[in-house]
């Protein structure tokens, strides 16, 4: 009787695994605070500095560029000095690279902690952070967990992006700055207190492993990580499945995080749209985001994701087509349908691009998944500089819209062609 009552409460103790993700959860929010930034405070920065738009959107875009080619080391650094290590002195980063803005006189600067500074910090916790966990810790579930830490960098967007604009509005642009530093920072404790490697640490298997299973316990790493992240690069370039994941994942960074997250509000106040109800809707976009990543996540456990890409890119390529002739002085029914709309296909491309990158490259899943999302930044680089030259040239964002969208039609096709292979645990 005692062993069958034993059995029964073991069943029920949640399993640590979702505590961990929980952690990963709260500590990509915090980080999400300086991504709410670029976009409210890029006219702030223009009207008290006089540098263009170009000059501001090539400060994003180290940024964004950074973000991704830290990645894959960092994946390779979270195996060799843990995960605490590593994500506990990127929120440092990222702190110091927003708080010091207060200080600066000279675009020079500006590269430095925007671009430098916050780029490797956020780089080295970005969606790898997310893959590295998943992978580790869960077996069952892991593509709703993957849409669920996803879905985490919208949420911030949603929470801090009301904030920052309202910030900025009051009080100039310094303020939130300071905000975004700060959150970055409170979060720093919780990692160091929760967060844990392998669930073998604490004498766990991966959440849904079977009796015997290895999934979960911790694997020794030797070596330098950069030459590891280099390593499981070469031998993922000879595999087309990675280009054609690298190329679709390019255009899904260019058509998000560099085009709409960081231009946005400006063009939507190109049209007259005041930046404060800009910056809601952009925020809006991101609470649609946490529903569709989350059902993206869960349909990956079920779906070729294949498929579930082909989808995504092609609605997204129709929304940036129609958006230009949508924006205007006020919000109309048909702007909010594209906030709607877009937002649900914001990042779902995550967890299937996981899912697919965990199939073909098994161990070395996470560390690919790491340079597939590094085109993804370059992808978003080259946007966030190009729609900024197209803005200062043309005074409009229309014929970034259209390229944007045509882009997108060529991503569905390049995940067309990616062929399938026995899932791994």
């Amino acid at each position: 009787m005692t062993e069958i009552l034993d059995k029964k409460t073991t069943r029920r103790r949640l399993h640590r695994a979702w505590p961990v993700a929980a952690v990963g959860f709260i500590t990509l929010i915090g980080a999400a605070g300086f991504r709410s930034v670029p976009s409210v405070l890029l006219d702030p920065l223009h009207e008290e500095f006089g540098w263009s738009h170009a000059t501001i959107s090539a400060a994003v875009s180290i940024n964004l560029l950074l973000y991704g080619l830290i990645s894959p080391f960092a994946a390779a650094l979270m195996d060799r000095l843990g995960l605490r290590k590593v994500v506990s002195g990127a929120l440092v980063l990222i702190a110091l690279g927003s708080g010091l803005t207060i200080f600066m006189h000279s675009s020079w600067q500006l590269l430095l902690c925007w671009g430098l500074l916050v780029g490797v910090g956020t780089g080295s916790m970005s969606m790898t952070f997310v893959a590295t966990i998943t992978g580790r810790w869960f077996v069952e579930r892991r593509g709703l967990v993957t849409g669920i830490l996803t879905a985490a960098g919208a949420t911030g967007q949603l929470v801090f992006l009301p904030l920052i604009a309202h910030l900025a509005g009051a009080y100039g642009w310094r303020v939130p700055a300071l905000v975004a530093a700060g959150a970055a920072l409170a979060v720093v404790p919780l990692v160091l207190l929760f967060l844990r490697d392998y669930p073998s640490d604490v004498g766990l298997r991966a959440y849904g492993a079977p009796e015997g299973s290895t999934a979960g316990q911790r694997v020794k790493t030797t070596g330098n990580s950069g030459v590891r992240a280099l390593s499981a690069l070469w031998r993922a370039m000879h595999r087309p499945a990675f280009w054609m994941l690298a190329g679709g994942f390019a255009i899904c960074g260019a058509s998000t995080n560099g085009l709409v997250g960081t231009h946005f509000v400006t063009a939507a106040h190109d049209h007259g749209m005041p930046p404060t109800t800009a910056a809601s809707l952009l925020a809006l976009v991101g609470v649609f985001d946490v529903g569709g990543t989350i059902v993206s996540g869960w349909l990956t456990d079920r779906w070729d994701p294949r498929y579930l890409l082909i989808a995504y890119y092609s609605l997204r390529g129709l929304s940036l087509l129609v958006l230009p002739s949508l924006l205007g002085p006020t919000a109309q029914p048909s702007v909010w349908v594209f906030i709607i709309f877009y937002g649900l296909d914001w990042v779902a491309t995550v967890p299937p691009t996981v899912a697919l990158c965990r199939e073909w490259f098994g161990v070395d899943g996470p560390i690919v998944f790491g340079w597939v999302f590094a085109s993804h930044q370059v992808g978003a680089a080259i946007a966030a500089t190009g729609a900024g030259a197209i803005r200062d040239a043309q005074g409009s964002y229309n014929l970034a819209w259209y390229l944007a969208g045509g882009l997108c039609a060529a991503a569905a096709l390049m995940s067309a062609s990616i062929g399938r292979r026995i899932a791994v645990a």
